[in-house]
This record gives structure tokens, C-alpha cells and sequence, in this order.
């Protein structure tokens, strides 16, 4: 009872402060204005938003443009079967589909709007993205004196919508943003950073718990019911106003490609702009509409619609949903000609820009049909509505109405959300050692935010639900620290093939970790993108990005643990290898008659200089009496390791000099061979074992090197968890374009 107390005091407390910051005590009062089936997909979460919330404000709900005409499926009836009142209904569209019709359609709606707004007198206008329909809204909000909340302002495309979505931020008060990217165009633009909030699609809050509906009744209602899961086509085009003539000819490629490829698909009519009437009688025309292996329709409720592209083998077109949405549930897409050549896209989509021949858009067919890609988050994370709520709220009309330009120099990335608080870009990070699981949040100025650690499981299945568990902890700790996870790095031992992110072959530490798939399980749980390499060359990504290799062209890095691996960075890339198995470095065979090496060879710098070697010689000494000295000891259930061999070298202990200096002898014999193959400008020592071995390695580089690379610094790494660092440098340096 005292904990629902608490939440109403609190709740009342802040509907005061609000109202009081507004003036005379009354809600603040919201208009929504919705033209098409697309605007309001991102605009009816905020709507259910403003709807929950009837203490804070007052909503009212415009309705334009193609939503109340029947050829483009009368699509207002879902605005009320999802039970909101429309307090108006405005005919704008001047019906010819045309250039000049787009026109006159801007006209009406600016002769018509003013009496609405006179009548409904909101306090801020919540307004779309970059149709012409809102071009007119945004127009008429700004000579009335109207706040504007302009949402998805920034981004890029690649038609007239660039240009619209443009002048609408120009006219808007406030910005909603959905990507980094987009934020920067923002402040680029000279937008007041301060009304800038970077919140995230919020069509995403509802796509990321879409999938695990009931799926296939949908599918079989809109395709038949023979037709299975992932086995479907959902087809979306709409003209480019900029080049009608060509898009047209690229919709009958499209259609002719998709009747060869013989795939049952649903083909969604295009939107309302100009050159939609000539693609449809191009559908007509080819009788597609009565063809067995399509279903036509002019319009699905956006909640299906999700259900069928997350379940579909392919999506092709040149809709934005494409390359945003569709993203969230690693759907293949093809993304056809200039419409969205600008957009930030996830690794599913697929770019055929010159979309001049039937044969390019089939073979893309055949590319990207069943594929299944990382789940992206590009657009959003889930969490977009309550952010753009707070925003509202934080909005104080006592302000001076006129906008406020940041003109250069622009600052440095400082745009606030909505508790003035800036998210951090981070990664989440995960390091799969020998003993040891370790998850962390680290931050893009390689900032270890929260860090946890487990010890590692011995069985796959026992390992794989801890991997996942821990993670799931720590993205729901992330939002807490107000941190943004952009995916997810994985380092662990053995050979990685770091395109499909499967770990081949594991060190003889790890068990049971053979032809293992770590990114689909934690992609499909997360809802993220998942990086998987191995530890060596994560160390050799952490220095690049964070530590001495920074700025370097080339250079190598050496791990010495409990087994020894390495990096490779030449011409400021990581070297994999045609099979892989570049910088396997612990298994340089330093002599022909050394002692045996874990990989099956002997005389290998890891048969010398691993943790695993010295414990192997520090248990020999014990057992000989030889290991411990005065002021040593090693307790009855303790394990002898490398640490004692290395305290009682510290202590005067010859033998235990001795091997020191043998294992740094071999550690020092393969930088020379290193040296000798690759040339770099630097070598990198990291490790525990590092501190211990730098001073014999330049011993060994002075007698045994040529002149010619003598001069080549070794250092050991100032990092502490490179791994770790490496794993997260593979998130937050990764770019997704893929072009076809």
C-alpha cells in the first residue's frame, strides 16, 4: 500500500510541475496530424503514448491526404479501430498523380488547415517525416505560431523527400531523431542542440516484440494457405518524383523478375505521389492482380504487415520500411534504384542501385531469398516512446516562440535527452578465456562501464545460456546506465571465422566449443548485431583503436597468458587469413627439438613461454624441491602455478631465473622471425606476462635481428583488458553499407 502511495504522490508532483511550467495549470495540449499508412506506423505508438497519459495532456487527431481515399484503401478506419477520435477530416489530394497534382494537393491543404488550427488551438504540432501533405502542415503550424515536434528529421534518402524532410526541420521547433547520423545532420543544419532528442525510431517500441506472435494465420490470410514461413516475397515500390519515366521501367523489371523467380509474393500498391497511377496500370497491364503466385493489395494494418515482412524469405522494393524496419528482424532485403541511396542500412539490405535490367534484380533475388542477417538496431531500441513523452513534458511554452540557429562553429556532439543527460554509444563486450567468462559495457572512448565475470562452464550448453543470461543482464543494466548497446563483441580462443561468426576450432582450454554459431543466438535474443573474432586479434583491434597502435599503418600485437596468440594490423587492417589462422603466433616453432605444444607440434613459443608452460616447469621444480625458497610457500590444497615460478625468480631462485630467461629467450626468437616476415613499425607485448619478458625480448632482438630492424620499438601494452576492448572496438567501428 505505501509503494502505490509513493507512485501517486510522485506522479502527482510531476503533473504540478509540468502544468506549472506551461502556465494557468492545464495539460498540454497535442495535435497529431497523420496523412498515409506509413506516417502513422511511427506516429500511433506516440499517440497510445499521449493517450496513456491523459493527466499531462490533450490530444487531438487530424486525419489528411490519401488516408480518406478508397484507391489507396481508406486507411483512417484503422486509425479508429485502434479506438482514437479523429477530430478532423481534411480532403487535400487533388487527384491526377502527377507533379502538378502534388502541387495543388500543398495548396488545398494550406487553405484548408488554418481554420482547424484556429479551432483546436494545440500548444505543439506533432508532425512526420517528409511527404508533401506534411510539407503543408508544417507550413501552416510555423505562420500560426505553432510549436513543431518534427520527427525523423535528419536522415538521408535520396529523392525530393531529402528536400522536403529538410525545410520541414527548418520550420520545426523541436527534433526527434532516430540515428546517430541523422543527430549530426541536425546539428550540421544549425538546429539548437538543446531541442535535439535522440530517441529512436518508434515504430521499433512495437517491432521488437512483434515476432513472437502468432504468425502464420496472417500469412496464409494475405498469401494462401499453402504457403509456408520464410518461403514468400513482400513486394513494396513506390515512383521517384525526381525521375517518374525511369522508375516506372525499373517497377516492370521488378515485376518481370519476380513473375521468373516463381515465389509466391504480396505486392503492395505504390503511395500517392506522382507516377503511382503509370505503376499501376504497369501491374494491370502484366495481371498481377489476377496472377496465381501474387496477392495485390492496396493496404495491410501496419501490426500484420510487420508480422508478414519478419516471416518472409526476401523483401524488394524501394520503401523506406526496407531499409528501417525490416532491419529488426535480419529479413534480406533488396533495395531497388536512388529512393533511399542515403539511408543508414543494417548488413540484410542488399543495394541495387542501377536497377536497369530484369537479370541484376534476379540474381539479387537468388542472393538474398531465405538468407537470415543479424537482427539490426540502427533505427531504435524499443524504448523511443517514453523518451519522446519526456520530451514533451520538458517543453516550456513560456519560452520565446522564434527558433534559435547554431550557426559554425557547431559544437562538439552535445545534444541532450530529455533528462539533459547524453546516452552513451557503447558495446557489450564478451571475453571467453580459459577459465573465466567476462561481460562488460564499454563506452566509445573504450571506458569499461560495468564489467561482470563468471567462471566458465565446462559443457556447451551449460556455457551458451550463461553467455546469453549475462548478456541480457547487462543490456538490461545498460539502460540504467544510460548507456546505448550497439551490439555485441565476442572474443574468444581458437580459430573464428569471423564472417559467419562461428568459432571453428577451440583451444584445448575451452571444451566442447567446435563448430559453434555464437551470433545467431545472441542476434536473435538481443535484437542486436553480434561481431564474434578471435582473442588475439581482438588485443590487436583494442590497441588499434585504443591503445599504442593508434594511428599506426602497421604493427603486431603478442598476447602472453595462458597460451600465447597475436594480431596482425597491416595497412591499418586486421589480417585473417584465407583460412583464418593468420597470427597464430604462440605456434611459431622457435626449435626443432623443444617440449611438446598443446597444438600437437613441439618446440612452439606457447610450449616455452605460456602461462601453461611455466606452470608445467614450476610443477616439475615443486616436485623436485627446487621450486620454493625463504619466503615462499605454497599451501596443501593450493595449485603450483606460473605466479610462484615467477615470485621465486623475484627471490633469487636460480633455476626459476633460468626458465624465465628460456621462455623470454623464445618469446624473443619469434619477434625476430616476426620482424624478419612482416616488417611492421611496432610490436606490442600485452598480457600478464608481458612486464616479465619485454627486457629479455630486446636482449634477444640486439644479438639475434638484422641492423635493418633493429630499430623497431617493443612495448608492452598499457591496456588492461584488451579483449575485452578488442571486442567492443568490433561494434563500435563497424559500418553496414553493402552495395550490390
Amino acid at each position: 500500500m505505501r509503494k502505490t502511495e509513493l507512485y501517486f504522490n510522485n506522479l502527482s508532483k510531476q503533473k504540478k510541475q509540468v502544468m506549472e511550467k506551461n502556465g494557468n495549470n492545464r495539460k498540454l495540449r497535442v495535435c497529431v496530424a497523420t496523412c498515409n499508412r506509413a506516417d502513422y506506423s511511427k506516429l500511433a505508438p506516440i499517440m497510445f503514448g499521449i493517450k496513456m497519459e491523459p493527466e499531462f495532456f490533450e490530444l487531438d487527431v487530424v486525419v489528411l491526404g490519401s488516408h480518406l481515399i478508397d484507391d489507396y484503401g481508406n486507411t483512417y478506419r484503422m486509425i479508429e479501430q485502434d479506438d482514437f477520435d479523429i477530430n478532423t477530416r481534411l480532403h487535400t489530394i487533388v487527384r491526377g498523380e502527377d507533379e502538378a497534382a502534388m502541387v495543388e494537393s500543398v495548396g488545398l491543404a494550406l487553405v484548408k488547415l488554418p481554420d482547424v488550427l484556429n479551432r483546436l488551438k494545440p500548444d505543439i504540432m506533432i508532425v512526420h517525416g517528409d511527404r508533401f501533405d506534411a510539407l503543408a502542415l508544417a507550413t501552416s503550424a510555423a505562420l500560426m505560431n505553432i510549436r513543431i515536434l518534427h520527427i525523423e528529421g535528419g536522415e538521408v534518402s535520396g529523392t525530393i523527400d531529402d528536400s522536403i524532410r529538410h525545410a520541414i526541420t527548418k520550420l520545426a521547433h523541436y527534433h526527434v531523431c532516430c540515428t546517430r547520423s541523422a543527430e549530426q545532420h541536425l546539428i550540421s543544419m544549425c538546429e539548437d542542440h538543446d531541442r535535439i532528442l535522440l530517441a529512436g525510431c518508434p515504430s521499433y517500441d512495437k517491432l521488437l516484440s512483434a515476432k513472437n506472435k502468432d504468425y502464420m494465420s496472417i500469412i496464409r490470410m494475405w498469401l494462401g494457405d499453402d504457403v509456408k514461413s520464410k518461403d514468400y516475397i513482400v513486394a513494396l515500390q513506390h515512383p521517384v518524383t525526381t525521375d517518374i519515366k525511369h522508375s516506372i521501367k525499373m517497377f516492370e523489371l521488378t515485376l518481370d523478375a519476380l513473375i521468373s523467380f516463381n515465389k509466391r509474393t504480396l505486392v503492395l500498391f505504390p503511395n500517392i505521389d506522382a507516377g503511382s497511377k503509370e505503376m499501376v496500370r504497369v501491374m494491370r497491364k502484366k495481371g498481377i492482380e489476377h496472377h496465381p503466385n501474387f496477392r495485390a493489395v492496396k493496404h495491410v494494418p501496419f501490426d500484420q504487415f510487420i508480422q508478414l515482412v519478419a516471416h518472409a524469405g526476401c523483401m524488394i522494393g524501394n520503401s523506406s520500411c526496407g531499409v528501417r524496419e525490416v532491419g529488426a528482424f535480419g529479413t534480406p532485403v533488396i533495395n531497388l534504384g536512388t529512393r533511399q541511396i542515403g539511408r543508414e542500412t543494417g548488413e540484410n539490405v542488399l543495394h541495387v542501385r542501377d536497377a536497369d535490367t530484369q537479370d541484376k534484380i534476379l540474381q539479387a533475388l537468388h542472393l538474398q531469398f531465405g538468407k537470415q542477417y543479424p537482427c539490426s538496431k540502427i533505427y531504435g531500441d524499443g524504448n523511443a516512446v517514453p523518451r519522446i513523452l519526456k520530451f514533451l513534458k520538458s517543453i516550456d511554452l513560456q519560452e520565446p516562440l522564434q527558433k534559435k540557429f547554431c550557426f559554425p562553429p557547431v559544437k562538439e556532439n552535445i545534444s541532450q535527452d530529455i533528462d539533459h543527460i547524453l546516452e552513451t554509444l557503447s558495446a557489450l563486450a564478451v571475453d571467453l578465456g580459459g577459465t573465466n567468462l567476462r561481460v562488460a559495457i564499454v563506452s566509445m572512448k573504450g571506458e569499461i562501464v560495468k564489467k561482470y565475470t563468471q567462471f566458465i562452464p565446462k559443457t556447451y550448453e551449460e556455457r551458451i545460456n550463461l553467455i546469453l543470461q549475462m548478456c541480457v543482464e547487462a543490456a538490461a543494466e545498460a539502460v540504467k546506465l544510460n548507456c546505448r548497446i550497439l551490439g555485441v563483441g565476442i572474443s574468444t580462443g581458437g580459430r573464428v571465422n569471423p564472417r559467419e561468426g562461428i568459432v571453428l576450432h577451440s583451444t584445448k582450454l575451452i571444451q566442447e566449443w567446435n563448430s559453434v554459431d555464437l551470433r545467431t543466438p545472441l542476434s536473435d535474443t538481443l535484437h542486436l548485431p553480434v561481431w564474434v573474432d578471435n582473442d588475439g586479434n581482438c588485443a590487436a583491434l583494442a590497441e588499434r583503436k585504443f591503445g599504442q597502435g593508434k594511428g599506426l599503418e602497421n604493427f603486431v600485437t603478442l598476447i602472453t597468458g595462458t597460451g600465447i596468440g597475436g594480431g596482425i594490423i597491416h595497412q591499418h587492417e586486421l589480417i585473417h587469413g584465407s583460412s583464418f589462422c593468420a597470427a597464430e603466433l604462440g605456434h611459431l616453432v622457435v626449435s626443432l627439438d623443444g617440449p611438446d605444444c598443446s597444438c600437437g607440434s613441439h618446440g612452439c613459443i606457447e610450449a616455452y613461454a605460456s602461462g601453461m608452460a611455466l606452470q608445467r616447469e614450476a610443477k616439475k621444480l615443486h616436485d623436485e624441491d627446487l621450486l620454493l625458497v625463504e619466503g615462499m610457500s605454497v599451501l596443501k590444497d593450493e595449485a603450483v602455478s606460473a605466479v610462484h615460478l615467477i615470485q621465486a625468480a623475484k627471490l633469487g631462485n636460480a633455476k626459476a631465473q633460468s626458465i624465465l630467461r628460456t621462455a623470454g629467450t623464445a618469446l624473443g626468437l619469434g619477434v625476430v622471425n616476426i620482424l624478419h616476415t612482416i616488417n611492421p613499425s611496432l610490436v606490442i607485448l600485452s598480457g600478464v606476462l608481458a612486464s616479465h619478458y619485454i627486457h629479455i625480448v630486446k636482449d634477444v632482438i640486439r644479438q639475434q635481428a638484422l641492423s635493418s630492424v633493429q630499430d623497431v620499438d617493443v612495448v608492452v601494452s598499457d591496456l588492461v583488458d584488451p579483449a575485452l576492448l578488442g571486442a567492443a572496438s568490433m561494434v563500435l567501428d563497424y559500418t553496414t553499407r553493402r552495395i550490390c
